[in-house]
């Protein structure tokens, strides 16, 4: 069994007294993921590859020229390129196909020594809740194997969970990274849109979609963003503001803090008992320690899951149109014409999801309904930001839960695919408005599922929210 690290920290004092080296750890990790294959966490393992670099980096470690990260395996989604490696997004239609340059996240953490172990299985184009839409099939949760493992992340979430690396990188549009956190008991942040580079991500929902770390500590998760975080001439939509020393200067916050809560989420029937439960205590335990904890009504709630689908279907659509069996990718065999092409091979490349979703988009985005869909939705979503806003501006944090219930169990197929959407109701808020948010884990159910609990803060407060999270989870 590898050794259980909850820390670089951990890992950087055992590289330090010489109980292990970075090789030992890739080796270990290896290993796990070999026994632990079944959960279909990974769709590809670079092996030579990491052991190729644990022992560069064991050099650079005695000769004390060894970056930040050295000793840090990670798993990254795979949505994200990685130079003269296959990047998929778990979907048949880029079958085969190699990343030509790396994302500017990747380039980051390699510089600082990370070592990237493969790549993670996910739901295909980072569309879904369960990671049971990609082509490579659902992802197992390792606390209860019949259970999903929350998506779109789930692979990446699992990989970290099961202990077959140390930390991971997913992307989250509307949930992906925080909610498989939540089903599997690790910290997932998704930081303010604009933090974090999206050169050389797989777009899903241009205007959503972020990179945030799954970990299971304050600290990790605090250093990953420091070190992924920053200006890039590749991505325009990315703030000039400049990089906090997020992981040094993490420390439990002094003062006592004013935390609004959604009251919904404690009276709704929809949202599962003993996740109420878990919510309740922790805001008994935040009044004890002298907090104000005050219930808030968000008066948009019922807007968020439609605003929200609309709004990334309609981008689904318009940034998958580049799929079309002619540059690159998926081509059917049975195609005959330009034509035959296009539609064979986006038919035959796509999973049924990606098509619900490309169509729904397409529609909404269609002459005699864009103002009746796609326009509102954008002025609900403003509302939404702005009410957002004001609730922050009187109180320093929003607690909700991650999601409204434990893992499902996998294959729960719903006739109506209203029902899975409705599982992103507490995630997308802060997706809309643009706001960073974290899940950190809640304990367990009785049947031993993992639990988490979210909170959101103002835009660019991720030095704020860590630090908050670190006493959080001191509780």
């Amino acid at each position: 069994m590898a050794k259980f690290y909850s820390s670089l920290t951990e890992i950087k004092s055992g590289l330090q007294n010489g109980s292990t080296t970075v090789e030992i750890l890739v080796k270990d990790y290896l290993r796990q993921i070999e026994l632990k294959a079944h959960l279909n966490a990974f769709n590809e393992v670079f092996k030579q590859e990491a052991l190729l670099q644990a022992k560069q980096i064991d050099l650079r470690l005695k000769q004390g020229t060894a970056g930040r990260l050295a000793g840090m395996v990670i798993a990254i989604k795979d949505n994200i390129c990685y130079k003269d490696h296959q990047v998929s997004a778990s979907s048949k239609i880029l079958d085969g196909f190699i990343a030509i340059y790396s994302s500017t996240i990747v380039e980051r953490l390699l510089a600082e020594d990370a070592i990237i172990i493969g790549r993670c299985n996910c739901d295909e184009f980072a569309m879904g809740a369960t990671n049971e839409s990609s082509y490579f099939g659902p992802v197992k949760n390792y606390a209860d194997e019949t259970r999903v493992s929350g998506g779109s992340s789930g692979g990446t979430a699992v990989a970290v969970q099961a202990n077959m690396c140390h930390a991971a990188i997913g992307t989250d549009t509307g949930g992906s990274v925080r909610q498989p956190a939540s089903f599997c008991g690790l910290i997932g942040l998704k930081p303010t849109y604009g933090r974090i580079s999206r050169h050389g991500i797989i777009a899903y929902a241009s205007s959503f979609d972020q990179v945030g770390p799954i970990t299971r500590s304050v600290e990790d998760a605090a250093l990953l963003l420091e070190i992924m975080a920053g200006v890039d001439e590749y991505d325009s939509t990315l703030a000039q503001k400049p990089v906090p020393a997020y992981a040094s200067d993490l420390k439990v916050p002094v003062g006592k803090k004013k935390i609004a809560y959604l009251q919904e989420a404690l009276s709704s029937p929809g949202v599962d008992t003993e996740i109420k439960g878990a919510m309740a205590t922790y805001i008994e335990k935040l009044r004890a320690e002298g907090h104000t904890v005050t219930p808030i009504s968000f008066e948009y709630l019922d807007y968020l899951v439609p605003a929200y689908y609309i709004l990334v279907t309609a981008e689904a659509s318009s940034n998958l149109a580049r799929y079309d069996g002619v540059h690159y990718g998926y081509r059917s065999p049975a195609a005959t014409d330009l034509q035959s092409t296009y539609k064979r091979s986006r038919s035959e490349g796509f999973g049924k999801e990606v098509k619900r979703r490309i169509l729904l988009g397409t529609f909404v985005l269609s002459a005699g309904y864009y103002d009746a869909y796609y326009a509102k939705a954008q002025k609900v979503r403003r509302l939404i930001r702005e009410k957002t806003d004001e609730i922050l501006n009187e109180y320093d944090f929003i607690l909700v839960p991650s999601a409204p219930e434990p893992a499902p169990v996998i294959g729960r197929i719903e006739k109506d695919p209203v029902v899975n959407y409705m599982a992103d109701i507490f995630t997308v808020q802060a997706s809309l408005a643009g706001v960073p948010a974290i899940s950190l884990p809640a304990g367990n159910n009785g049947s031993g599922l993992p639990l988490g609990l979210q909170l959101l803060t103002k835009h660019f407060e991720e030095q704020e929210l860590l630090n908050f999270s670190k006493y959080f989870l001191q509780l």
